[in-house]
């Protein structure tokens, strides 16, 4: 694979989106002096913007163009810091409510169209009929089949006030001619904890996608479930959790150390130090516990993972954490849109901020994990450098590093075997994922007889025909491998292909369990847990 011309691309990419919002022309002619105008300017943008207004050559859209300004504003101040548009606020800030307002659907657009992957249970679609596979033809009379439709304008037309009504038509396969459905909107909970299940006899599992307003009342929960069911150990994943709301990760964090312990604490220029310690006795003290990490875990992740880790609490296993040691604000302006502020820093207990380097170039700072594949940090710990002043010791006397994410107490690399390569291939393009969900959506009936997972992985084979088709899918695509490249791939597919089957049937609970087994992850945080 030549990861230069991948990463040149990607560059080129990203720096011609840069280049169209920079580029000035400045045209030096009938420039004219002025006399300041009467009128109390708070700021030299007012200022800017009166003279827009009132004596420029054409009509501009003033607001527009504010906001344009307001976008570049807080580009320039952090990696974080952004602008929420009105048109924008719910789509943002929905996923962090615990809940939001539509007909209850998981879809994703296939060919063109938009295909239902799931149905909330108890929700509005499930109650008039809607199933997985329909696919949506026409909303309100309007089609959305064959014209490049795209998520955020799905999203609008089905999302709605609670007790709305949405109409749609939807073709079935099997049924002839559409199915007309009319969908009383209402409120549609939306959960962080992906999963809680049993792993064995004595080790639970718990997969957290997100910190919302709802997450620790889930977590609680699912602690308390599992304890029943026997759990004496804990595999806590936070891989790809990308972050969220700052008190749910301290409350979280507060049930695994005992009462008393510093959790993080927060400082900015504008905001005095605060301080945030376990309040109780945690129900998960006296658990041996695994943490998992990798480049996607952020923010009120890192916050979890550096309290366990300061304080000698557990193990982290997985890969460097991304490095967001930021903390926003969200403040509503007068038209209902809003910032997200970075107002301070937060720091581990042990006094460090894990922060990444921003030098102000943006690019740089979103293509850092991409320079992590390049540099051999994903397939080797000693490639990860840290700099002595960004030492720290715990109480237990461990050392760990500030300045770039959470380096994992156990580090667990990705295989770097030519042999993988093409299973590597045919997954990361997601042509594996396509194939399980076509494979899905064609042999719904015969599926259907699987009312477990358990029944599932019991009785369900990924036959050599079927693997025989992927491959010949793949190779249409301009995807193939040598007779040793794809044996190794007909091993590895047998269990994530039907893993992405159950997902497609029992939505996460169907997925992880069947995909354990090849989580080198967490494989290696079983081993040490204890």
């Amino acid at each position: 694979m030549d990861h230069n011309k991948s990463k040149h691309s990607i560059l080129w990419v990203v720096v011609a989106g840069l280049l169209v919002g920079i580029f000035i022309s400045v045209v030096s002619d009938n420039i004219r002096l002025r006399r300041q105008p009467k009128v109390a300017a708070i700021s030299k943008f007012d200022e800017v913007m009166y003279y827009i207004d009132n004596d420029y050559v054409d009509t501009v859209k003033g607001k527009q163009l504010e906001e344009t300004a307001i976008v570049k504003m807080m580009e320039q101040l952090d990696p974080h810091s952004q602008y929420i548009s009105l048109d924008e606020f719910n789509a943002v800030n929905d996923p962090l409510l615990g809940s939001f307002e539509g007909i209850g659907v998981q879809f994703r657009i296939v060919d063109d169209t938009v295909a239902i992957v799931n149905t909330i249970k108890g929700g509005p679609s499930e109650k008039v009929g809607i199933m997985a596979g329909d696919r949506i033809v026409y909303v309100n009379d309007s089609l959305i089949a064959g014209v490049k439709i795209k998520n955020d304008s799905v999203m609008r037309l089905l999302k709605g006030p609670k007790g709305t009504k949405v109409r749609v038509k939807n073709y079935r396969r099997g049924v002839e001619g559409l199915l007309d459905f009319t969908i009383t909107r209402d409120v549609i909970p939306t959960y962080s904890v992906d999963i809680a299940y049993m792993l064995d006899p004595t080790t639970g599992y718990i997969k957290l996608s997100k910190f919302s307003a709802t997450t620790y009342t889930e977590f609680v929960s699912a602690v308390r479930q599992l304890k029943a069911q026997g759990m004496k150990r804990l595999v806590f994943d936070l891989r790809g959790n990308t972050g969220g709301y700052l008190n749910e990760a301290v409350d979280i964090a507060d049930e695994f150390l005992p009462k008393g312990s510093l959790v993080v604490f927060t400082e900015g220029k504008n905001r005095p130090r605060t301080v945030f310690k376990a309040r109780k006795k945690g129900s998960l003290e006296d658990i041996p516990v695994a943490v998992l990490i990798d480049g996607e875990s952020a923010s009120a992740s890192e916050i979890v993972a550096g309290a366990l880790q300061d304080n000698d609490r557990g193990v982290i296993v997985g890969r460097r954490s991304f490095g967001k040691g930021l903390v926003q604000e969200q403040i509503m302006l007068s038209d209902r849109s809003a910032i997200r502020l970075t107002v301070a820093r937060y720091y581990t207990p042990t006094g460090r901020c894990i922060q990444k380097p921003f030098d102000g170039n943006m690019e740089d700072y979103l293509l850092e994990s991409y320079d992590r594949y390049e540099n051999g940090e994903l397939f080797s710990a000693d490639s990860v450098h840290f700099a002595d002043t960004l030492k720290y010791v715990t109480p237990k006397g461990k050392t760990v590093y500030g300045g770039g994410g959470i380096m994992p107490d156990v580090y667990v690399p990705l295989v770097d075997d030519s042999t993988e390569y093409y299973f590597n291939r045919i997954t990361n393009l997601g042509i594996l994922y396509q194939f399980a969900f076509d494979y899905s959506d064609q042999h719904r009936q015969e599926l259907s007889q699987y009312k477990t997972v358990k029944d599932f992985d019991k009785s369900f084979k990924v036959t050599d025909a079927m693997f025989n088709d992927l491959v010949k899918k793949a190779a249409d695509k301009g995807v193939k491998g040598n007779a040793v490249q794809v044996n190794v791939a007909r091993k590895e597919a047998n269990v994530l292909l039907k893993a992405y089957i159950a997902r497609n049937l029992f939505d996460d609970e169907g997925f992880y369990p069947l995909y354990a087994p090849m989580d080198d992850i967490l494989q290696k945080a079983l081993e040490v847990i204890e």
